[in-house]
Order: C-alpha cells, then structure tokens, then sequence
C-alpha cells in the first residue's frame, strides 16, 4: 500500500507540474497576444500620424475613421468596387453635404468629387485618412444589404413603343390613354407619343385644380392630356429616379437625364424640375443621340442668300455669326455649316452650353460654370488645341467676344450666336459689349438673321383666301424686295396656302419646320460707317438691302408663295 501511496504522490506531483507548465504557457501566450496588440495599435497611430502630416501638408483635413459611424447612404454613394480602386469613400452623407475620404487626392479624386456633387446635389467636404481607415470603411461594404441596383437607362424596344403609339394617331388620343395606364408605365406613354407626335419637348404643369401635360410640337406648346393630381407625386417621383434626381426634394430646381436605347439608337431625354405654387413643374426635352445632321440644302437658304454665304464658307478665317432669339434654329444653322465644311484634313473644334447633338469627326467640348470653365477659357485652351475651325455656342461677353476676334483674324474660320432681333442689329450689339470696332471689321465674313416657321402639311393644303388689309401689306414688303426677286413673281396673282388640319399633322395644318433668314456680307460701306462712330441698326439695314440683301419678311413670303409655309406663320415669327 504503501508504494502504492508513493505512486499517487509522484502522479499528483507531475499533474502540479503540467498544470504550473500550462499556466506558464498561457501566461507567455497572453503577453505575446498583448504584445502584438500593442504593436497593431502602434502601427496603426503612426499611419493616422502620417495621414495627417500628408493633410496638413496638403492643406486638408484628416480624419480617423477606426471608430467613425458610417451610414449605408454614406456607403451607397460610392460602389465598392469604385471605393477600392480609387481608395476612396463617403464617409457622411446628408442632403446639404457630403464627406469624402481619400489616400491620396488626384485627379481621379476631383472627378469622383464632382460627379458625387452633380449627382447629388450638395457641398462636398474631401478629407485625408489612412489605409487603416480605408480598409476599415471598406469592410462594412459586406453588412449592406442587396438590393437591386437601378439603372439610369430604359430599356425600351420597337414591341414597347408600338404598344402605345398604335392607339395614338393624333394629340386628342394621348390624353385617352392617360387614364387607362399605370403611373409607372405614364413615363414610356409620354415618351412613345412624342416621338409619334414629333414633338421636342414634354411639359408636366402642375395647376391649382389639376395638372396639365402639353406637347411643344413645331416650337408651339399644345395640351394634350390632364392628369390626376393623386397621381402628380408618384409620376415625378418616378421621372426622378430614372434622372438621378432627389425624390424627396421639391423645393429646389433639379436637373437630370435620362438615356433611351432605342434599336436604332439612343435618345437622351434632358429633365428639368422646379417647383411653382401647386406642385412641381417637370419639362422633358427629348435630344437624339445619333445625330444624321440638317444638310445646308435642307435649311431653307436659297437663291443669291445661298450663293454668298457658300462662298463666305469656304474662307480660311474670319466670323460667321447667327442671330436670332431662343429657338430660332441658330445652332442647328451651325450645325449645317459644320457638317458641310468638316472635310479630311481639317480639325474643327466647339465649345457648346450644353452639346445638344453629336457629331462625328469633331471635337466637342462644354463649358461648365461651377468648375469656372467659361466661354472665355474654353475658347482660349481649344485655340491651343491648333483648330482650322472653331465654333462657339453663344458670344455672351466682350472677353469671349475679343478672344473670337483674334482667333478670326489670325487664320481661324469661327463661327457663334449672338442674341439680337435681326442680322443688323448685331454690329451694334458687339460694339456695346466694348468690342473694338477696327479689329471687328476685318474679322466679320457675314452676319444671319434667322426664324423658324412651321411648313404647311402636304396632305391637307388648302388655298388661303387673304382679307384686303393683308393684301395691303404684302403689296408693301413685295415693293421693296430686289428687283431680280421681283420678276420672278406674277404680282397680279400672288396666291398663298395653309394646312386645313388632317390626321398626319394631328389637325395643325402644320408638320415640320424651315427657316427664314436675312444675309448680309461685310462690305466696305458697311466697314466706313463702323468705324465712323455713328452705327445704328438702321443705318447697317439701309445699306445691306442697298446691296440687294433680302429681309427675313420677304424670303418668308417667297416661301409662302412657294407653298411652303402660311402667310400668317410668316408675320407670326417675321413682323
């Protein structure tokens, strides 16, 4: 017994022993745990320690955000894929302002910062964090939960559009299938009917007992349904999630778009909100994608008009300049020129407010006021850029003014807009912008005064019996065109037209558009009272009709004796 009381002794001896070992084990394992710890907290304070000597020496903020609460918006604002290349991420999201953090600002940085401010729509505040930070944000990408992202395109094919359009064969059947359509497929309607409809532009009004909804078809605003206000949130709310707008701001404008992929290209619907005392006011224009271009014969420029303007075309340098009020076809003059002299071997640049239509073989660029790429700027980086021609929206100011100048009169052909009533009326407009009047004379090639008139539909175009006073006045404009205008017309029976209204122009009469216009060339006439002092539009007139120029009133009755337009369109838009 008694060795076997020895054995338990040595065996309870040895069990004290592995038990101090163990112990000993994890006390060492302990300190090794803490010890690394302490290591991992070290390395992380000198990497914040480092990000924020690279914020200060930057001259932005930094922040930690190892224990920074993070939103899912916050998240969301940026995909993770996104986040990771560019180690970048929202940190804070709210309406009126967003943080972003970053490793390391570039260029990148400032595009992701911008586009999250257009988006969005508010301030944005860009810090430095450290990678620690980054991947610490990054991780919480996983605790979102999926949803089903939204996409900023529709889908709509050819079935989708003869869906609706089958039933829409004039502007009285839109508001007929308003009522029998879902608020979420209202949208599609709209869009399938104005493209059957030819119109250019949708707006949604929001009036004190209901809401309007009218078509601009031909530059004319025409109602075509009414919709329920009950429905009026609902309906906006969806525009805006396709346009990437705020839903749940209604106070303030918003801009957005929207792009339709079409099977025979794209559209690209530009949204506008703004709010008004009922409600929401939202205006669609619809912008085609794929741009086949107006042809120069296509415009409605004709006879001697057509001749000049061909021949000031092929200079190397010097301005033409279109004029005209919002809507006159200014730009799309612009575009007909472009595309007539865009040739192989020659490099054509624009700077547009906003590119509206895009053309292939020129470099197109838009200004952007928030970044403070003006008119001006642009006008001066695109001259470094070694163009043969140039085209410039809109001349809004001398110093994008003088800039166009010399470009015209050092080799450039430069072409833009100004805003006056008539092609007269544009001499005097440069000058009281402050523009020198012996460097414009050299540089203007010729000066278009344009309107838009809507052209009588052929498939109901009737005889237009005049009362004695239009008559009256057309005898009158008659008597002053050139005399070679003058013998092509039979002035004992001058007879005009208008569109009775049938089922292809939805009972308007009209279907389509030209325009009217008056050209004149720089002459040294013209060049004398310039730099006399003693400019007036009238005076500029005078001359350019000495010369035989043909006013926009009388080319518009030439087309309305040609049975294009109607007379009362033509003194609608001329006179």
């Amino acid at each position: 017994m008694s060795g076997f009381g020895s054995i338990k002794n040595l065996l309870k001896d040895g069990e004290e022993e592995e038990s101090d070992a163990k112990k000993k084990k994890i006390d060492i394992n302990s300190a090794g745990v803490k010890f690394d710890k302490k290591m991992e907290e070290i390395e992380v304070s000198d990497k914040e320690k480092m990000a924020m000597q690279k914020a200060n020496s930057l001259g932005l903020p930094h922040v930690d955000l190892s224990q920074f609460p993070v939103s899912s918006d916050a998240l969301r604002a940026i995909p993770e894929k996104e986040a990771k290349a560019k180690k970048a991420v929202c940190f804070y999201y709210s309406i009126e302002e967003i943080r972003l953090g970053c490793v390391e600002p570039n260029e990148e940085i400032e595009e992701l910062a911008y586009q999250l401010a257009e988006r969005h729509h508010a301030q944005i505040g860009l810090y430095i964090i450290s990678d620690h930070s980054l991947g610490r944000v990054l991780k919480l990408y996983a605790t979102l939960p999926k949803i089903k992202p939204i996409k900023k395109e529709i889908n709509i094919t050819d079935k989708d559009l003869a869906k609706y359009q089958e039933n829409v064969s004039d502007l009285t059947d839109v508001g007929e299938n308003f009522d029998k359509t879902s608020v979420t497929d209202l949208l599609v309607l709209l869009i399938a009917s104005a493209l059957k409809t030819n119109a250019s532009d949708v707006h949604i009004e929001s009036e004190e007992d209901g809401v309007k909804v009218r078509y601009r078809i031909d530059g004319i605003l025409h109602d075509v349904a009414e919709l329920h206000k009950d429905k009026l949130k609902k309906f906006i709310s969806r525009i805006k999630l396709l346009a990437f707008l705020k839903i749940n701001i209604d106070d303030k404008p918003q801009d957005g778009r929207v792009t339709l992929r079409l099977s025979k290209g794209t559209l690209d619907v530009r949204v506008s909100t703004m709010p008004t005392t009922y409600g929401e006011s939202v205006v669609m224009r619809i912008l085609y994608g794929d741009y086949q271009g107006v042809n120069m014969d296509d415009l409605g420029i004709r006879g001697s008009s057509y001749a000049m303007l061909m021949r000031e075309m092929e200079r190397p340098n010097g301005m033409i300049i279109t004029t005209g009020p919002t809507g006159s076809g200014k730009t799309t003059t612009l575009y007909a020129i472009l595309k007539k002299i865009n040739k192989e071997g020659v490099k054509v640049i624009t700077l547009e407010d906003p590119i509206e239509i895009k053309m292939k073989g020129i470099n197109q660029s838009q200004v952007d006021p928030s970044k403070n790429y003006t008119f001006a700027k642009g006008l001066r980086s695109i001259l470094r850029q070694d163009p043969d021609i140039c085209m410039v929206g809109e001349i809004r100011d001398l110093e994008t003014a003088d800039i166009a100048i010399q470009a015209a009169l050092t080799g450039h052909l430069m072409l833009s807009t100004i805003h006056t009533n008539s092609a007269s009326g544009a001499i005097p407009r440069f000058l009281s912008m402050g523009v020198k009047p012996f460097l414009l004379t050299p540089a203007l090639n010729a000066i278009i005064g344009q309107r838009l008139v809507r052209r009588i539909c052929p498939h109901c175009i009737v005889e237009d019996e005049l009362d004695s006073h239009k008559l009256e006045r057309v005898g009158e404009i008659v008597a002053k065109m050139p005399e070679i205008e003058r013998q092509k017309l039979d002035l004992d029976n001058l007879k005009f037209y208008k569109g009775a209204g049938c089922k292809e122009c939805s009972g308007l009469g009209y279907k389509g558009r030209i325009g009217i216009y008056e050209i004149f060339i720089m002459n040294k006439e013209i060049e004398n009272v310039i730099l006399s002092g003693k400019v007036s539009e009238y005076t500029i007139q005078e001359i350019a009709l000495k010369n035989g120029m043909i006013t926009m009133v009388q080319d518009g009755i030439l087309k309305a004796l040609g049975k294009i337009t109607s007379l009362e369109e033509v003194f609608r838009v001329a006179e």
